[in-house]
């Protein structure tokens, strides 16, 4: 028979950062990763809302969401990766790709959202980057196909 494994140790040694919110959508898990991508201690982050990783212009969206999932116990989302931005704790702009899984009460009912989510920022740049040198490229070669 396998060893147990050890739930806890397995959060906090992943790569990606596992963020868990309460019905009330107040954090209550926050692993190392998350620490790491977002800048917040999981003291400073416990307890607290997501607004603090999520940007001002997107929280309205973002609750309405969160509050009709908790009141229906369905999440449109299920699998899906999804790819929004976030906020670190100095401010700056995060690109984050993430599944949300639906965690439930003895009774069935939903009692907390768990995320693992992952910093994208970087690809994210590079692809941009790519696609602004990509319209350029094809910008040039049309005006080149004009004046010949």
């Amino acid at each position: 028979m396998p060893a147990a494994i050890d739930l806890t140790q397995l959060i906090d040694a992943l790569g990606d950062a596992v963020v868990a919110t309460d019905a009330s959508g107040a954090i209550v898990m926050w692993n190392p990763a998350a620490e790491r991508m977002f800048g917040y201690s999981r003291q400073e982050a416990m307890g607290q809302s997501l607004d603090l990783i999520i940007p001002e212009r997107l929280r309205k969206r973002h609750w309405d969401g969160y509050h009709k999932t908790m009141a229906t116990g369905h999440t449109k989302y299920g699998t899906d990766l999804l790819k929004v931005p976030a906020a670190h704790k100095d401010g700056r702009a995060l690109s984050i790709a993430f599944t949300v899984a639906m965690l439930r009460s003895a009774d069935g009912k939903p009692a907390a959202i768990v995320s693992v989510i992952r910093d994208e920022t970087s690809r994210f740049n590079e692809e941009r980057s790519l696609r602004k040198r990509l319209a350029e490229l094809e910008a040039r070669a049309a005006s080149s196909d004009i004046s010949a």
